[in-house]
């Protein structure tokens, strides 16, 4: 993009659909990394950095607009757990952004023209004890201490200078609240994406008051779920463009389950581009994909996007 004016993301959503990547941790499993470690995808931030980048590209490649950071499970608490202190900690918060970058360098280079973005994703609370809460929220944390939990690592992540924060796979509206309240003043724009179940949070709470916390949040450039079935996609749509008038932002799973009896993925894919297209037409303006959707399936979401366009 040398010589030319890059749009923000939030210019971009109001011209149109802008199209996500998918999973980073299957895309990096599928490269014959080990993620059986309580760290996912940022323990390769300290060991393997190199592969993250190589995942992102392949999204790029795929036709990904935006790569979103092996960020999600970072955090300080997390890598304290590993004796890993807070000032190499931050670093590698900051590399995450780095290799996103590195990533749409590299793409650019290959002759890729359109704009590329990263989105410095942030994880909930649950994700750090890597036992599932992060799909139940209600962690017995106050608004107030979620939001000191979050806002150092986000600061850190704004600092290096992402496109957007990826406030992501939040359960609970709590945490939302928390959420925004940490980003406000960062300087950096955000979206906010719950998972959920139906037409509620993992937490229980109607989507309709979940999304209606980020209406009057002028950080927040989007709004939407991700890490849910693609059939919960549908009736979040038009709700989330309603209750907030912003873009709606959705990347849902596969469509198959986890059995943690047998640590294996069970079922079968139910995301398609038939779906992809009923989504934009619904109002989407973000769209990709999370658990089990890799470059294959982005690079159908792209055709399919920008073929109607």
């Amino acid at each position: 993009m040398t010589g030319s004016t890059v749009p923000t993301l939030a210019e971009a959503l109001a011209a149109g659909t802008v199209v996500l990547d998918g999973g980073l941790s299957n895309q990096l499993e599928s490269a014959g990394h080990d993620l059986s470690d309580e760290l996912w995808s940022a323990r390769l931030l300290a060991e393997r950095p190199e592969a993250i980048t190589e995942a992102h590209l392949a999204y790029f490649e795929a036709g990904a607009d935006v790569a979103i950071t092996s960020s999600y499970q970072a955090t300080f608490e997390g890598f304290a757990r590993r004796g890993i202190g807070r000032e190499r900690a931050a670093a590698l918060l900051a590399l995450s952004v780095g290799l996103a970058r590195e990533a749409a360098a590299r793409a650019h280079a290959e002759g890729i023209t359109r704009p590329l973005w990263v989105a410095a994703s942030a994880g909930p609370y649950g994700a750090l004890s890597a036992d599932g809460s992060e799909y139940r929220g209600r962690y017995g944390l106050t608004v107030a201490e979620l939001e000191v939990f979050h806002r150092p690592r986000l600061e850190v992540l704004a600092a290096a200078g992402p496109d957007v924060l990826a406030l992501e796979t939040v359960p609970d509206a709590d945490e939302a609240a928390a959420l925004l309240r940490a980003v406000r003043g960062l300087g950096v724009p955000a979206w906010l994406s719950y998972t959920v179940s139906g037409g509620r949070t993992r937490a229980g709470q109607p989507l309709e008051e979940a999304f209606a916390l980020a209406a009057g949040a002028d950080e927040v450039i989007a709004v939407g779920v991700n890490c849910c079935a693609p059939e919960d996609v549908d009736d979040a749509i038009g709700l989330a463009a309603r209750v907030t008038g912003k873009p709606v932002v959705v990347y849902p799973n596969s469509g198959e389950s986890w059995d943690a009896r047998s640590r294996a993925w069970d079922g079968r894919s139910t995301f398609t581009a038939a779906r992809v297209t009923r989504w934009r037409d619904a109002g989407a303006r973000l769209i990709g994909g999370c658990c089990r959707v890799g470059p294959e399936a982005i690079a159908s979401v792209a055709e399919s996007l920008r073929g109607a366009a």
